[in-house]
């Protein structure tokens, strides 16, 4: 089992965090973004900054090259409609994308939207752990909460739309 602290400073312990969310047993804040046969895009469950977006496989891997040919077309296409949809929807001008292969449970990509207020911890790579520190430490207030839930629901619609 896990330890896993959630954007509103819960506890939770859980074998995967991944199969949690897409067997709905955890529900990240705002609910499921979109899902498709291979993937579920949800809202960070640790960080409260909105339109932070996890794009996680269904299928327990842990690289990229273990992706399906149709897993592949599936991640491109489905990573490029909501990166898509923040521009639209929620005027994210700039994504930082991350994902790991040192992960102890499913092959996920983060996109970290760039705001305005996280240049002040600088504008590369190395500002994005305090950036998301500080969203945990400081971001915890029911407005931002109801912000990054509104964001969901219209990337959400959005992307049904689509």
């Amino acid at each position: 089992m896990r330890k896993i602290t959630l954007s509103n400073g819960n506890t939770i312990e859980v074998e995967c965090l991944s199969c949690a969310i897409v067997d709905g047993i955890i529900e990240p804040e705002g609910g499921v973004v979109v899902e498709t046969e291979y993937f579920h895009a949800h809202q960070d469950v640790a960080y409260p900054i909105k339109g932070l977006v996890i794009l996680a496989s269904k299928r327990h891997i842990t690289s990229f090259d273990e992706l399906t040919r149709e897993e592949k077309l599936d991640y491109i296409d489905i990573l490029t409609k909501i990166r898509r949809k923040q521009r639209e929807v929620l005027g994210v001008e700039y994504v930082y994308y991350f994902y790991n292969e040192d992960t102890t449970h499913h092959f996920h990509t983060w996109m970290v939207p760039r705001y305005e207020w996280m240049y002040e911890f600088g504008r590369s790579v190395e500002s994005v752990r305090p950036v998301l520190l500080h969203a945990r430490e400081n971001l915890n207030s029911n407005g931002n909460i109801q912000e990054v839930k509104e964001a969901i629901h219209a990337l959400a619609r959005a992307l049904k739309e689509d």
